[in-house]
C-alpha cells in the first residue's frame, strides 16, 4: 500500500509539472505549480522587517538607478513584477540578492566592493537573472521530485537485504545532483545578467573585474567545485570572457552618454 501510494504521488507530480522556457537561453525547464512571487514578497517583507535597512541616499539612489534600468532590460521576462530595490546596512556583507516578483536586495559591503556602476550592474543583472530564469522555482521542483524518488524507493526495497545502502546511494546521487544543478544555474544568470547589463547600456566585462576582486576577497576559503553550489572563479571568469565577443556589441549598440 505504501508503494502504491508514493507511486501515485510521484505521478501526480509529473501530471501536475509544465515547462518553462528561460528567457535569453531558451533553456526549457522543467517546473512544478509554484506560487514563488507570493513566497518571495512574503520572504523580502519578513528581510526588511529585520533589517538594518541602509538610509544613505546616494547609496539608494544608484542602487536604484542602476536597477531600474536594468529592469527595463528584462522587459517582458518578468510580467506583473512590482520592482523594489533596497539597500541593507551591513558592510560585512559582500553581497545581493533578487526575489520572485522584482524584489532586489543589496548589501552595503558589496557596495564598498565594486568600483564603478558596470560593476555595480553585473552583479544586479545577475541577481534578477535568477528570478526571471525562475531557478528556485526549479530547485524547489527538482527537491521534491526527489523527495517522492526517495519515498517510492524507500517502499520498493523495504524487504531488500540492501536496503540501506540503496538509501545511502541514492541519497548521494540526488545531493550531488542538487549542486550541479544549482552550478549550472549560476552559470545561467552569469550569462543572463551581463546580457541584461549590455541591454542597459552598461558594460558586461565589469564582469570580469568584479570577479576577479570576488576571487582575492575569497582568496582560500573555497571548497572543491563538486562540493559547491557555485562554480569557481576562474570557472566563472573563464566562462565570462569567453561570453564577451557576444554580449560587448550589446553594450556597444545600447551605450549612454
Amino acid at each position: 500500500m505504501k508503494q502504491a501510494i508514493a507511486g501515485i504521488l510521484l505521478g501526480a507530480a509529473l501530471f501536475l509539472a509544465g515547462c518553462y522556457t528561460v528567457p535569453e537561453t531558451g533553456r526549457t525547464s522543467f517546473m512544478l505549480p509554484v506560487d514563488d512571487v507570493a513566497q518571495g514578497a512574503a520572504a523580502f517583507a519578513e528581510l526588511k522587517a529585520k533589517g538594518p535597512i541602509s538610509h544613505d541616499p546616494e547609496a539608494n539612489a544608484r542602487v536604484r538607478r542602476i536597477g531600474n534600468r536594468i529592469a527595463g532590460a528584462v522587459g517582458d521576462a518578468l510580467p506583473g513584477a512590482a520592482w523594489e530595490f533596497v539597500v541593507f546596512d551591513e558592510d560585512a556583507t559582500i553581497n545581493a540578492f533578487a526575489l520572485p516578483g522584482g524584489k532586489v536586495g543589496i548589501y552595503t559591503g558589496l557596495i564598498k566592493l565594486v568600483s564603478s556602476d558596470d560593476e555595480l550592474a553585473a552583479v544586479i543583472g545577475h541577481e534578477i537573472a535568477h528570478v526571471t530564469a525562475r531557478h528556485g522555482a526549479e530547485r524547489m521542483s527538482q527537491g521534491i521530485l526527489a523527495a517522492a524518488g526517495g519515498v517510492v524507493l524507500d517502499a520498493s526495497t523495504k524487504n531488500s537485504n540492501n536496503k540501506e545502502l540503496l538509501m545511502a546511494s541514492y541519497g548521494l546521487l540526488a545531493g550531488g545532483g542538487m549542486l550541479a544543478f544549482s552550478r549550472a544555474h549560476e552559470s545561467e544568470a552569469d550569462y543572463i545578467g551581463i546580457r541584461y547589463a549590455a541591454k542597459a547600456g552598461y558594460d558586461p566585462r565589469a564582469a570580469i573585474s568584479f570577479w576577479q576582486k570576488m576571487a582575492e576577497v575569497s582568496k582560500g576559503a573555497r571548497m572543491p567545485a563538486f562540493l559547491s553550489t557555485h562554480p569557481s572563479h576562474d570557472r566563472r571568469i573563464a566562462d565570462l570572457q569567453k561570453w564577451m565577443p557576444e554580449v560587448v556589441p550589446i553594450y556597444e549598440a545600447n551605450r549612454r552618454p
